[in-house]
């Protein structure tokens, strides 16, 4: 496995550079920014952050478990695990989410095994050699469908026998939705964006605006599902992380309410899989095994 040493996967720079179409100069001036440093940390991003962890938390192998967090960002989730005493790789295609990692590493108690420059097309990580894989991201930025289905290809190599993916989307429905509510539909340019995702899932935003998010691809629920099966993953759960809840005016009230959230996350767990709402979750989590 790579070793936790920044100058070590310097030589790896060069190729995580030739990334082709999908991650283009929009996709990184948009996380350049530092949006993702502390995104997870408020507003409904964080019912994204907590409902992934309550997810994840039930398939959970017993301590010690190697976990490989593809496309990791700064590393909420990596450190999360790590504090439970798992052993966590860290890999993400932009050097400035593993600045960000190896900042919080320097702060950590339980750091993590490794961080590092890394593509999910094309891991740095022998056969059959980690427990469980983490994809919060790559499936929503490789915006071709051969370029998912190789990272899908690849986390199915890397995995043992029997291990884990929980690999993360987004709803096709989103822009509709988020739109809707936030306003954006009186921008004509907005339409534009919604009327494409709904046909093909494409996002684009050419304004470059931050609140219109940047370059993805947007799947229907049963399109995650089939691209996991393609790749040999089963059995596939897909499930609604943050379900309508995203959507509610009054979000932040009952989110600081710790009875109206306890009560909120219940009804949550009651209807995540229920093939009805799953598209009105802007987020979506497909679990499938080797």
């Amino acid at each position: 496995m790579p070793s936790g040493s920044l100058d070590s996967l310097k030589a790896s720079k060069s190729m995580v550079q030739r990334d082709g179409a999908s991650l283009d100069s929009g996709f990184r001036a948009h996380y350049n920014a530092g949006v993702e440093r502390d995104r997870l940390l408020s507003g409904t991003s964080n019912l994204e952050f907590e409902r992934t962890k309550r997810i994840l938390s039930r398939y959970l192998p017993s301590r010690p478990a190697t976990i490989l967090d593809v496309g990791g960002g700064p590393g909420r989730y990596s450190f999360w695990l790590a504090d439970m005493g798992y052993s966590v790789h860290l890999v993400d295609i932009l050097p400035v989410h593993v600045r960000q990692a190896h900042g919080f590493q320097r702060r950590s108690k339980n750091p993590l095994t490794s961080i590092g420059l890394g593509d999910a097309r094309s891991l740095d990580f022998e056969d059959r050699s980690v427990d469980i894989i983490l994809l919060f991201g790559p499936l929503y930025h490789l915006v071709r469908k051969n370029e998912r289905l190789k990272a899908l290809t690849e986390a199915r190599r890397v995995l043992k026998p029997g291990g884990l993916l929980f690999a993360a989307a987004i709803s096709r429905f989103t822009s509709a939705l988020d739109g809707s509510l936030r306003g954006f539909i009186r921008d004509p340019e907005f339409m534009k964006i919604i009327r494409q995702d709904l046909r093909n899932g494409q996002h684009r935003n050419p304004s470059n605006r931050p609140e219109y998010f940047t370059t993805a691809f947007f799947h229907h629920p049963n399109e995650l599902e089939a691209e996991m099966r393609q790749t040999k993953f089963k059995p596939v759960k897909v499930y609604s992380v943050t379900g309508f809840a995203w959507l509610l005016p009054r979000f932040n009230q009952i989110w600081r309410d710790r009875t109206l959230k306890g009560r909120l996350m219940g009804i949550l767990d009651r209807t995540e899989l229920e093939p009805s709402m799953l598209g009105i979750s802007d987020h979506l989590l497909a679990v499938g095994k080797k």
